[in-house]
């Protein structure tokens, strides 16, 4: 069939509308983004969904994260509670694509503590609020190896359900945990919590 004058004319309009449209943006580098647009501040939280009894420390304790080092791939955030400041998310992307999510824990003299550096990467896009982290291979053994076998089936979640809240989930069979942190109100800077064990002598991914 032979394209009319106004056929070709739409194909044309089709052709350069298209050529004009932006591509869509990844969901993951508009999650990181989101994280790292918080670069430099630290918020409260509070346990929102646990168990009174085996989260009764996060329950009665103060709990603040600070997004504290951002580089172009990877977010660290550490985690206080209380007077507990063993804790720090690691979120990286990762070279052949996806994102990560790591649990880095420390002893009071900066050294790891045996349970660390667990977690797990992204097995699907997502989208630009919500982010799965499955356990993987690592987890598992480590999982086995130290008596934990209950959380080889974890997947760790970390989402915004609103503009002024992150919340943090660990979920599997028979427990759901989540932790919501007030992004409306920054902390002012002398409110912030002391420096997470190990962060200035021993702090090595």
């Amino acid at each position: 069939m032979r394209l009319t004058k106004l056929h070709l004319a739409v194909v044309g309009a089709a052709a350069a509308l298209a050529a004009c449209t932006p591509a869509a943006e990844d969901p993951q580098d508009v999650f990181f983004n989101t994280i790292a647009a918080h670069c430099g501040n630290a918020y409260e939280g509070r346990v929102t969904s646990g168990n009174p009894e085996t989260d009764a420390t996060w329950m009665n304790n103060r709990i603040v994260i600070e997004v504290r080092e951002c580089t172009e791939n990877r977010i660290r955030i550490p985690l206080h509670v209380g007077d507990n400041h063993s804790r720090t998310w690691i979120i990286t992307r990762l070279p052949q694509g996806g994102l990560e999510l790591k649990h880095d824990h420390r002893l009071e003299d900066g050294s790891h503590d045996p349970m660390t550096m667990y977690g797990g990467s992204t097995v699907t896009p997502g989208t630009p609020t919500a982010q799965a982290f499955p356990a993987d291979e690592y987890s598992k053994q480590l999982f086995t190896e130290l008596d934990a076998t209950v959380s080889i089936t974890n997947t760790w979640w970390l989402s915004f359900p609103d503009e002024n809240t992150m919340r943090y989930r660990l979920s599997r069979e028979n427990r759901e945990f989540h932790v919501d942190v007030d992004l409306s109100s920054p902390l002012p800077a002398d409110d912030f919590p002391p420096l997470p064990w190990g962060w200035e002598d021993h702090y090595q991914y």
